[in-house]
């Protein structure tokens, strides 16, 4: 399973941080590979399902996230299945005037869609776009 962290300050209010980013349908405006996001189901304890679909070296991958943790302003634990299986942990911390926002990824490239020679080339691909992921966040928030 690949790993992938990062962290990045937002010169925002941890609650403005939180708001924009917990919702799922916000994604595409800020995650270059995400198509599309649908079906979105609210939980009675917060966070949100829904389905999606990701762009991977090329390839169209579908597939749906679940909510698995949501303590609101602090902490988003998911869970997809589909195109690509993964785990993502966000955390929200108050800094200064602003928040420190953590993302944690651990995830398997879908070796049989892509190929072994792919796996390389999308690991690398795939931390660069979690750079651009925080990047874009923070030119939407601090605006």
């Amino acid at each position: 399973m690949a790993k992938i962290t990062r962290e990045i300050h937002i010169n925002a209010p941890v609650e403005k941080v939180f708001e924009y980013h917990s919702n799922p349908m916000n994604q595409p405006e800020y995650w270059p590979s995400m198509l599309e996001v649908k079906d979105l189901e609210e939980q009675p304890g917060g966070g949100r399902n829904y389905k999606w679909i990701y762009k991977m070296a090329g390839i169209r991958l579908e597939g749906s996230t679940e909510t698995t943790e949501f303590v609101e302003n602090e902490r988003i634990a998911t869970k997809s299945s589909g195109g690509v299986e993964s785990r993502f942990v966000y955390a929200y911390k108050p800094e200064g005037d602003g928040t420190r926002l953590t993302m944690e990824l651990e995830y398997v490239v879908p070796v049989p869609v892509l190929g072994k020679l792919a796996e390389a080339f999308i690991l690398k691909t795939n931390e660069r776009e979690a750079d651009t992921v925080l990047g874009n966040l923070k030119d939407r928030l601090e605006v």
